[in-house]
C-alpha cells in the first residue's frame, strides 16, 4: 500500500511540473516581442508631417479606486472608468449604522482580454516610386520619396457600445503585446523620404512599393452594469447584467513604412 502511495504522489507531482511547464510556455509565447523585418523602416524623424504621439498609458488608480476595483466581482480595466473612481471621494460616516445606498454608475465596457495579435506589414500600399532603365548601359538608382500625402485610418471590425474606450482598451493591450507605436490613425507627408538605395539592373524598369503596417488584433470585450454599493463603513462596485463578445481591429503601425522593390522586363 505504501508502495502504491508513493508511486501515486510521483504520478501528480509530474503532471503538475508538466502543467506548470506548459502554462509557462504558453506565458513566453504570449509575451514573445514581434520583430520588425529588415524591410520595415522607422521614418519618424523623415516624415513631414508631424504625427502626435499615442502614449497610452495605463491609469493609475488612487487608493480608493483600487479599494473599489479589488472589492469587484468582474475584472476592471477600463482606463475612463478608472478616471471617473479616481475623482471621486466616499467618506461614509464611522457612526451612520445601518446607512445603505446602491448608487447606479452606468453601463461600461470593463476589460479587453486579447486572444490573438498579428502585424500585417503590407496593410495600405501609400506610395510607388518608379524609374526605367530599359536604355541604360549600368545599373540605376531609385530611393524612396512619398508623392503625396496619405492618411491611413484603422478602426473596429464590428459595431459595439463605446466604441471610442473599446479602441483605446484594444489599442493598449496590442502595444503592450508588440513594443510597437500605434495609432489608429497615421498619416505620412508628402515629400517624405529615405536615403535606402535600390539598384535597378540594365534594360529593366523598377519599382519601389511603399505600404503602411497594421496590427490585426483579436479577443473579447466584457461589458456590464455597474453599481456602487455603500453599507456602514464598507464600500465596494457590484456588477450586474455581464456580458461578453467577440470583438477585432486594425490598428496602423505609426511613422513605419513597409518596402518592396521589383524589377521587371515590362510596365506592371
Amino acid at each position: 500500500m505504501r508502495i502504491f502511495r508513493i508511486l501515486f504522489i510521483l504520478v501528480l507531482s509530474f503532471g503538475l511540473v508538466t502543467n506548470a511547464q506548459a502554462e509557462q510556455g504558453k506565458a513566453k509565447e504570449n509575451e514573445k516581442q514581434i520583430e520588425v523585418p529588415n524591410s520595415v523602416l522607422d521614418i519618424s524623424k523623415d516624415n513631414t508631417y508631424p504625427n502626435p504621439a499615442q502614449d497610452v498609458p495605463y491609469l493609475q488608480p488612487s487608493e480608493l479606486a483600487q479599494e473599489l476595483i479589488d472589492s469587484s466581482n468582474v475584472k476592471v480595466e477600463n482606463p475612463r472608468l478608472i478616471k471617473i473612481l479616481n475623482e471621486s471621494s466616499v467618506n461614509p460616516s464611522p457612526v451612520a449604522i445601518g446607512y445603505r445606498a446602491t448608487i447606479y454608475l452606468g453601463h461600461w465596457p470593463l476589460y479587453y482580454e486579447s486572444a490573438e495579435t498579428n502585424v500585417n506589414w503590407e496593410y495600405q500600399k501609400i506610395n510607388t516610386n518608379y524609374s526605367d532603365n530599359r536604355g541604360g548601359t549600368t545599373p540605376q538608382q531609385i530611393f524612396y520619396r512619398q508623392e503625396a500625402q496619405k492618411s491611413v485610418k484603422g478602426g473596429l471590425t464590428s459595431k459595439v457600445a463605446s466604441s471610442e474606450e473599446v479602441k483605446q482598451m484594444m489599442m493598449l493591450k496590442a502595444m503592450q503585446k508588440t513594443k510597437l507605436p500605434l495609432s489608429f490613425q497615421t498619416i505620412v507627408g508628402a515629400g517624405t523620404k529615405k536615403d535606402q538605395i535600390y539598384n535597378i539592373p540594365v534594360k529593366k524598369l523598377g519599382y519601389l512599393y511603399a505600404h503602411t503596417p497594421a496590427v490585426n488584433e483579436k479577443g473579447k470585450i466584457t461589458y456590464g452594469e455597474v453599481y456602487l454599493v455603500l453599507k456602514g463603513k464598507e464600500k465596494k462596485i457590484v456588477v450586474k447584467n455581464v456580458t461578453s463578445q467577440g470583438i477585432g481591429a486594425w490598428i496602423p503601425v505609426q511613422d513605419h513604412v513597409s518596402f518592396i522593390f521589383a524589377a521587371s522586363d515590362r510596365p506592371r
